[in-house]
C-alpha cells in the first residue's frame, strides 16, 4: 500500500530457518480467525503439539530479537531442522500442522500477530469474566 509516497507494504521472506512463536491453544485459534477475517496479511503456517496446548505461529526469521508479547515466545530456530515445503512432515515430533505449508501464506507477518494475539487475549478475558 502507498501512502504519502511511502511504502507501507510488508515483504514476508521466504523461510528457510523461521522463527516460531508459540502461545497457548486457546489465544492462538482466536488470533487464526482474527487473522483469517481481516483484510490484508493472511495467516502463515501453524503447527500444534498433540495435546493441542499449544501452537507455534512461523513468522520470518529474526523476529525472536524483539519479539516482547506476554505469554508468548518467539524462538529462532536457525533452520535446525525446519524444512518448509509442501506438505511437509511436521518439523518437530509430537506436533503436526494446523496450516500446512502450501495451504496458508508461508510465514505471518509478526505485526499482524502481535495485533491478533493482543485481540485474542482481550476477548478471551472479555469471554472468561462473563462466567
Amino acid at each position: 500500500m502507498v501512502e504519502a509516497g511511502m511504502d507501507t507494504s510488508v515483504s514476508v521472506p521466504p523461510c528457510d530457518a523461521c522463527d516460531v512463536v508459540t502461545v497457548p491453544a486457546r489465544q492462538g485459534l482466536e488470533a487464526v480467525d482474527i487473522i483469517r477475517r481481516g483484510a490484508g496479511e493472511g495467516v502463515g503456517s501453524v503447527l500444534h503439539d498433540d495435546g493441542c496446548d499449544t501452537l507455534g505461529f512461523l513468522v520470518p526469521p529474526g523476529t525472536a530479537a524483539a519479539w516482547d508479547v506476554p505469554g508468548s515466545t518467539c524462538t529462532e530456530t536457525d533452520g535446525r531442522g525446519l524444512s518448509i515445503v509442501p506438505e511437509p512432515e511436521p518439523p518437530v515430533e509430537g506436533s503436526d500442522w494446523l496450516l500446512p505449508p502450501g495451504e496458508a501464506d508461508l510465514a505471518t507477518d509478526p505485526a499482524v500477530l502481535r495485533a491478533a494475539l493482543g485481540e485474542a487475549a482481550r476477548l478471551i478475558r472479555a469471554a472468561d469474566s462473563c462466567r
